[in-house]
């Protein structure tokens, strides 16, 4: 077999355990993003509107915060903030992977930065340290493999909840998928004693600050949370040089 033949058949075989791999989560984005429609209607988006946002934005969690404050009548600075502090996570996502696949076309990167969601970094970051014989070319077509089924099913369902609107009844509390989700991603990562006191300082503060208006303990708690964990990784590293 040719080198090129093997290195496609090898790129083929990344992308089909991507998206293998993905699949468990769509037990949790399924009611996610139709949770988001549904939310998305009742706050008054009409079914454009709310694809529109899915399909642009294509982040649950700032999604869900942006409708809660424009609900609350928030001023238009505050929503924009809140969304991006909620997605500030993102940036580090990238700073993460760009070891891996920096070396790829920018057409590439701008896509993978488009379609990045939290399943396509954490299952892509553990794909990677764990076989670091991986080839960009596997490393791309593992992270497409996921995004394939993560996005494909936000987008069809969100649609779906935004066409049902408030059939949906109430008592499926469907609002149990947010925090699952969150904790099925991030539990796994907590591998560092910064991650650790990141996640411990986010917590904290977001319940201190809860009174805040406009929800505005997330944007807190996600700067005291960055500054935590970043505090602690110098002072790790200096412990590390004195030792």
């Amino acid at each position: 077999m040719r080198p090129e033949q093997t290195r496609s058949r090898h790129a083929r075989a990344a992308y089909w355990r991507g998206l293998r791999d993905c699949v468990p989560f769509i037990i949790i984005i399924v009611p996610y993003s139709m949770l988001f429609g549904v939310v998305a209607r009742d706050a008054g988006l009409n079914l454009l509107e709310a694809m529109s946002m899915s399909v642009i934005v294509i982040a649950g969690a700032s999604q869900f915060t942006a409708v809660a404050l424009m609900q609350e009548h928030a001023p238009v600075f505050i929503v924009l903030l809140a969304a991006l502090a909620v997605n500030a996570r993102m940036a580090m996502y990238s700073a993460a992977l760009q070891p891996h696949v920096g070396r790829a076309p920018i057409r590439l990167r701008a896509i993978m930065a488009y379609l990045m969601v939290d399943q396509a970094f954490a299952l892509s970051i553990r794909e990677y340290d764990d076989h670091p014989e991986m080839r960009l070319r596997e490393k791309l077509a593992y992270y497409f493999g996921v995004i394939t089924p993560a996005c494909g099913a936000w987008y069809a369902f969100t649609f779906l909840g935004a066409v049902l609107g408030r059939a949906v009844p109430p008592e499926l509390s469907l609002h149990f998928a947010v925090p699952v989700c969150f904790i099925a991603l991030v539990a796994p990562m907590m591998k560092s004693l910064p991650h650790v006191v990141a996640a411990f300082v986010s917590i904290l503060s977001a319940v201190l600050f809860a009174d805040l208006p406009y929800n505005a303990a997330l944007v807190v708690a996600a700067l005291l949370a960055m500054i935590a964990g970043a505090r602690c990784e110098v002072w790790l590293a200096r412990r590390r040089v004195m030792a």
